[in-house]
C-alpha cells in the first residue's frame, strides 16, 4: 500500500554554514565592523548577539538572509525575547524541527475534512499518509502545499 510521511526537517549543514557566512558578513559590514555583533550556534539553537537593539536586528536580517539562501524556509525559525542590558543585545532564537502534535492533529483533520480515499496517522514527530492509490497521495501532496501552515513541511519516504 503505497504511503510518504510529512516531516519538517531542515540540513544542520547548511545550518552552520549560515551562521558562518552571517558572521563573515557581520565582520565584512562597515556598520557593524568592530562592534560585538556575532551569531553563535548550540547545536539547533541560535544566538544573536549585538551591543544595541538595532544592531540586533541588522544582524537578525543578515542571518535571516544567509538562511534563505542556503535553502532554509525562515518559517523554520522561532524568535525568542530580545534580552537587552546597557551594554549589550542579545536574543534567542529556537530552529523548529519535526512536527509538534498541535500541528499533525490539525493535518490529519485537514485531510479527513477533504474526504479523500486515505488515512492519515501521526507518528511520532511526523504524519504518516497512506492510500491506496498514488494518484490519492499526489493529491494530498498538492493540498497541504497550499495550505498556509506556520511551519514548513517536506515529503519524504514515498513507497509504492
Amino acid at each position: 500500500m503505497p504511503s510518504f510521511d510529512i516531516v519538517s526537517e531542515f540540513d544542520a549543514q547548511e545550518l552552520n554554514n549560515a551562521v558562518n557566512q552571517a558572521n563573515r558578513e557581520i565582520g565584512n559590514r562597515f556598520d557593524l565592523k568592530g562592534t560585538g555583533c556575532k551569531v553563535e550556534q548550540e547545536k539547533d539553537d541560535v544566538v544573536v548577539h549585538a551591543d544595541e537593539e538595532f544592531q540586533l536586528e541588522q544582524v537578525k536580517d543578515i542571518f535571516r538572509n544567509q538562511l534563505i539562501k542556503r535553502g532554509i524556509d525562515v518559517r523554520a525559525i522561532e524568535e525568542q525575547d530580545a534580552v537587552v542590558n546597557l551594554g549589550n543585545a542579545r536574543q534567542a532564537i529556537t530552529m523548529k524541527q519535526g512536527v509538534d502534535t498541535v500541528l499533525a492533529k490539525k493535518i490529519v483533520k485537514m485531510i479527513k475534512e477533504k474526504k479523500m480515499k486515505v488515512q492519515a496517522s501521526i507518528q511520532g514527530e511526523k504524519v504518516r499518509v497512506t492510500g491506496k492509490k498514488r494518484d490519492d497521495l499526489q493529491s494530498v501532496i498538492a493540498f497541504i502545499k497550499d495550505q498556509e501552515l506556520e511551519q514548513p513541511l517536506q515529503y519524504d519516504n514515498f513507497r509504492d
